[in-house]
């Protein structure tokens, strides 16, 4: 009698679970439905609140208008460039830090730990920290966006957990058969490290993508803002009534055209994830197992 009770709730739970992740998916779904749903409808269908989840008056001639500014495909280029350089550092950097701290042996292990833990809580602010990037001669550079953000703590702590949670054998064994630190690393750790790895990645790709906030602060010339600066400033201009961009004074694109630069934009982040998904949920719970 009691396995039928547990089993009976059990399948009560599933089903009450599968409702409430449903609902959540939708509601989830729904906002980035309807910008793709307003950035392939007609001006004038979307003046009229006609639009909701699906295209009316479809049209592609707002993703003409924007794929023929020059200036999105150079922000365009510079987001990839920024996203790939800075994901490539903060992984080598991340990955260097939580392997040294993952030693238990390491003296001054707990000063380390203790100064990356701090930098969570309590930062310079923004003012120092302008002045700061202006001092190393830093602004209207790429590095103004990748050295102040190459370690993220979260991230870094994460992966110290998962190679804490590695079998110390393999590194003692490696160790015994002449192999080096770094040998060790490259050989033995990374490769048993891949889920963690990808997971890393991915945090790191999307919060740099989609980062605006450095590259507008200590960057003044146009051809050097991602993408998202563009977004961000089409979005500043329509709503105080100036154009920005290329020519915005199009009042036939001018409402949905910042739904075709969200699409646009977000579409390379839909495209990679799937490929890391599947490491995901499993690199960070490994990770989160010890720490």
């Amino acid at each position: 009698m009691v396995t039928v009770d547990r089993t009976r709730g059990y399948r009560v739970f599933r089903v009450v679970n599968t409702i409430i992740l449903t609902v959540v998916v939708l509601v989830t779904l729904y906002p980035f439905v309807n910008i793709v749903a307003r950035s392939l409808s007609d001006e004038f269908a979307i003046r009229a609140g006609k639009v909701n989840l699906l295209p009316v008056g479809f049209t592609f001639r707002t993703y003409e208008f924007v794929a023929s500014d020059p200036t999105f495909w150079t922000n365009y280029r510079n987001t990839v460039v920024y996203t790939v350089v800075a994901t490539a550092i903060a992984m080598v950097m991340t990955t260097c830090y939580a392997y040294v701290l993952s030693k238990k042996h390491l003296k001054g292990r707990t000063v380390l730990i203790g100064i990356a833990v701090f930098t969570m809580f309590f930062t310079g602010g923004l003012i120092p920290n302008y002045i700061l990037i202006s001092s190393l001669g830093l602004k209207d550079s790429i590095w103004a966006i990748v050295l102040p953000n190459a370690i993220s703590v979260f991230n870094l702590l994460v992966m110290k957990a998962f190679f804490e949670g590695l079998p110390v054998e393999l590194e003692e064994a490696a160790a015994i058969d002449g192999m080096s630190t770094y040998g060790i690393l490259f050989r033995i750790v990374l490769p048993l490290s891949k889920a963690v790895l990808a997971t890393m990645v991915l945090f790191y790709a999307v919060s740099f993508w989609n980062s605006w906030f450095a590259a507008f602060l200590y960057m003044s010339q146009n051809d050097l803002f991602p993408v998202t600066v563009y977004l961000r400033n089409l979005i500043a201009g329509a709503t105080t009534g100036t154009s920005v961009g290329a020519d915005a004074t199009d009042m036939t694109v001018a409402t949905n055209i910042k739904s075709v630069t969200m699409v646009l934009t977000v579409i390379p982040i839909l495209v990679v994830y799937p490929f890391v998904q599947r490491y995901f949920v499993k690199g960070v719970m490994l990770g989160a197992v010890k720490g």
